[in-house]
């Protein structure tokens, strides 16, 4: 009898212990999820049961607090993503959804914590060779507070493919958008220094292109690149040899793999930064959900 009682009371103090750890930290993860729509619309088709039933499953082995993802389709298909997500057991309650110019898709945040300010935008725009374009989707913002006190500002977005255009180059519309987009960062910084932001999302070019280093900067304000390697949630602990294997999207048109989805922080918020238990989703059946691998990063938050 009382062995069982010691039994029980380890059993509760290890469920406590493990309990304050979870809360102690934050995971954030960006996803694109190709296609998820319930209708096709325009050229986009509609995704497959297995496809949508292979992302539940992706999505419920991360566990995210905070969950960025890209080309979902409008509220239905959202609606339909969160209610799958709960049904499997990982409950995200807190959304916002932000389209622009294209009607489609869409980019949103899913979230454990309410979200308790909006400023997402929806209709930004610039001036490029003579002519006023719109971002082809909207900017994510919205701020989250997972221990109190503890603000962080979340921008999530999906800036233009590499696919070209007939109106003007892909890159310079890509490179306009992520000038926008750093607008939106310098404009809280400046208003807050020490503010706690994270920018994520498919930025669909290289580490080095012009965009990823106008929206990183340099500086006071120069946001952090995670970058982690391939990993799986249960692994972490693990030696691992795979950290330089940080490839996101495969583009089977022409059989190449590149790193397109990132985390960056900014200076306040990298302090937080936990690189051992950060990585980029490389489970068996990735492909079978997206053409893209999520990327986790975990942040600590104070006890």
């Amino acid at each position: 009898m009382r062995l069982l009682f010691w039994i029980s009371a380890l059993s509760l103090t290890l469920g406590l212990a493990r309990a304050a750890e979870a809360a102690a930290s934050l995971t954030v993860a960006t996803y694109n999820l190709q296609n998820y729509l319930l209708e096709s619309a325009g050229t986009r088709p509609a995704k497959a049961l297995a496809e949508r039933e292979q992302l539940t499953r992706e999505v419920l082995h991360i566990r995210p607090d905070l969950l960025a993802v890209q080309e979902i389709g409008p509220p239905p298909a959202l609606q339909e993503f969160q209610e799958r997500l709960r049904q499997a057991g990982w409950n995200l309650p807190h959304t916002e959804l932000v389209g622009g110019w294209d009607t489609n898709i869409f980019v949103a945040i899913l979230s454990r914590y309410p979200l308790i300010a909006r400023r997402s935008h929806s209709n930004d725009t610039f001036l490029l060779e003579g002519r006023r374009f719109h971002l082809g989707r909207g900017i994510v913002e919205v701020d989250v507070e997972p221990t109190p006190g503890f603000r962080i500002t979340v921008l999530a977005t999906h800036l233009k493919s590499k696919r070209p255009t007939a109106r003007v180059d892909e890159a310079a519309l890509r490179e306009q958008e992520a000038r926008v987009l750093r607008g939106h960062v310098e404009a809280i910084l400046q208003k807050d220094p020490q503010a706690r932001v994270v920018v994520c999302g498919d930025l669909n070019d290289h580490p080095d292109s012009r965009p990823l280093r106008l929206l990183r900067s340099k500086g006071r304000m120069a946001l952090t690149d995670t970058r982690p390697g391939e990993g799986l949630p249960d692994q972490l602990a693990k030696p691992r040899a795979n950290q330089r294997i940080v490839w996101t999207h495969f583009y089977a048109q022409e059989d190449s793999y590149a790193r397109f989805d990132y985390v960056l922080l900014s200076p306040s918020l990298a302090k937080h930064w936990q690189a051992k238990r950060s990585y980029v989703y490389a489970s068996p059946g990735w492909g079978t959900a997206s053409d893209h691998r999520p990327v986790v990063v975990e942040l600590t938050l104070p006890r």
